[in-house]
């Protein structure tokens, strides 16, 4: 594990990069939720059996720090503003889902630069992080492995059907939320999965007894999952 910090070229966005013991012919880029930061998943690769997956280099990038409406301003890693904790009204604010978006382009970018192309890299994401990966990934336009979204939801859904990408129109898409979560409710989670099947989107819903995290039931099929994705093709 090292903490890497990308080329003064792009936005200073540092990461924990957990590598492989073999060369990385696979990618996971996993963000991290509201008030965290890159460590916050770390743990969960040691829980991984190295052998059901290719050679795979894990990225956890650090969000932004910015101040967040719902927590009276109070500056914290935060991938975009939450303006309300209504879950009907609108809650992110779209300037910054966008601006993390290219944040994880560039991400993506220096993982193809690495010798990674996109059809090898999983984009991955818990709660907010969750949000901006299934927001990125669905307008990217090349091929991607899969889109892992944990305890989340679909960001700025009006817009998806003219902005999503075609090259991602079948990728495959694994989300889990618990029954028992408080932060983000299940049921606008399911609904977000069903607005994505509605639109002709290949996704794995997972519903666990859980809160706002992650349980080992869900690490072990997560684990199965990336192995089917990440597994597909020969390095």
């Amino acid at each position: 594990m090292t903490d890497s910090i990308p080329p003064a070229a792009e936005p200073p966005l540092p990461t924990v990069e957990v590598e492989p013991a073999a060369t990385p012919v696979r990618a996971v880029i996993w963000l991290h939720g509201l008030g965290a930061d890159g460590h916050d998943f770390e743990p969960v690769v040691a829980e991984f059996d190295p052998d059901r997956l290719p050679p795979t280099r894990f990225v956890f990038p650090h969000a932004p720090m910015r101040p967040v409406t719902i927590n009276g301003g109070y500056v914290m890693r935060a991938w975009y503003d939450i303006v309300s904790l209504d879950f009907s009204q609108r809650r992110e604010d779209p300037r910054g889902v966008i601006e993390s978006a290219r944040m994880l382009e560039r991400l993506l970018a220096r993982e193809n630069a690495r010798g990674i192309p996109d059809e090898h890299i999983v984009l991955a994401g818990f709660s907010q992080g969750g949000a901006i990966a299934l927001h990125a990934g669905l307008r990217h336009p090349r091929r991607l492995a899969g889109i892992l979204a944990l305890s989340t939801y679909l960001p700025l859904a009006e817009t998806l059907s003219a902005e999503a990408h075609p090259a991602n129109r079948d990728v495959p898409i694994f989300m889990a939320h618990g029954h028992g979560d408080t932060v983000i409710p299940y049921d606008f989670g399911e609904r977000s999965g069903e607005l994505l099947r509605a639109q002709g989107y290949d996704v794995a819903w997972h519903p666990y007894f859980a809160e706002h995290g992650l349980v080992m039931e869900e690490v072990r099929d997560i684990e199965a999952w990336l192995g089917e994705v990440l597994g597909a093709a020969e390095g």
